[in-house]
């Protein structure tokens, strides 16, 4: 009977075997399952020789019974190495998946493992992501300007500011809201749809400070890439020509002139003290930056003949 079990079915049951070493092969940390794998297969092929060995011979059909029992008492005393597989989860009680059952030495589910390896979960997802996804993800993670491909790169929001000069003073408002509150900065904002960028400029100084301001002259281009994914495009426009009365404050921002000279840039974004002393000298800049938050990682400052319209805003 025996005899006659192994003629039949070992063939199959090596395939088997061998066809599930090779999927464990496929899922990480898998080595003990492999093993395990390997080491029955080894003890099945052992007790399949002794039992032809056992016909070689002309034994008693009692001594293939014997073989069979060694083949599954070995398994049995050392089942730690044998047997690692379990059908639940050892963490959380939930029944595993297939793929968790033969692979994956900690037999833990998918949730639980993505818990003890969060790498390979953030790996997984990156998987998933389109090639755009993947594009912007770059641009987040990089930690250097240069690591950027600026020429595709392309911003979420896109701002303006716009700095009055008269005399040896400038215009400064200190935000009040939103991101960086607490800062002082030129009057500014975003660009509206079907808004030119001299339009949101001169609709924000009178917003922000009561005062309206023409002959706008365009000097930096800012790009701002930040770490939680926020791409910030801002066009900085000087101007001496204003008129009206200037107000004292309002909800978002407290307007006030300052001394070129003296300006206080502990007050104001990193980046400031690197373009605007240059801007104000009349260069035109192209700036570059990366900030996590409200710390700058890395800035690329340079300056032009002329500012490129290079995102299509007017």
């Amino acid at each position: 009977m025996v005899r006659n079990f192994f003629y039949e079915f070992f063939s199959w049951i090596m395939l088997f075997v061998i066809l599930l070493n090779i999927s464990q092969r496929k899922i990480p940390h898998s080595d003990k399952k492999r093993k395990a794998t390997l080491l029955i297969a080894v003890d099945f092929l052992i007790v399949y020789v002794l039992v032809i060995l056992c016909s070689m011979f002309a034994l008693p059909s009692w001594t293939e019974w014997i073989c069979l029992a060694l083949g599954i008492a070995v398994p049995t005393v050392f089942h730690r190495t044998f047997w690692p597989f379990r059908l639940h989860c050892r963490k959380c009680g939930r029944r595993l998946d297939y793929s968790s059952v033969i692979g994956g030495d900690d037999n833990l589910c998918k949730d639980c493992y993505y818990e003890k390896y969060p790498e390979e979960k953030k790996a997984e997802e990156e998987k998933k992501l389109t090639p755009q996804e993947k594009l912007e993800r770059s641009f987040q993670l990089a930690s250097s300007v240069d690591d950027i491909d600026w020429d595709r790169w392309e911003p979420t929001e896109t701002c303006v500011l716009t700095y009055v000069i008269d005399g040896d003073k400038v215009l400064m408002i200190e935000k009040k809201t939103g991101l960086g509150s607490g800062y002082i900065n030129a009057p500014g904002g975003h660009i509206e749809i079907e808004e030119t960028k001299k339009e949101a400029a001169i609709r924000e100084t009178k917003e922000e400070t009561g005062l309206d301001v023409s002959s706008l002259e365009e000097r930096a281009v800012l790009r701002f890439q930040f770490k939680d994914g926020l791409r910030m495009l801002g066009y900085v426009f000087f101007t001496s020509e204003y008129s009206g009365t200037m107000i004292d404050e309002c909800e978002e921002t407290k307007p006030f002139w300052a001394d070129i000279s003296s300006l206080d840039y502990s007050r104001m974004w990193e980046d400031d003290k690197l373009w605007l002393p240059l801007a104000l000298e009349g260069k035109k800049i192209d700036g570059y930056f990366i900030f996590d938050d409200l710390a700058m990682i890395d800035s690329k400052v340079t300056e032009s003949e002329e500012i490129e319209n290079e995102y299509g805003q007017e």
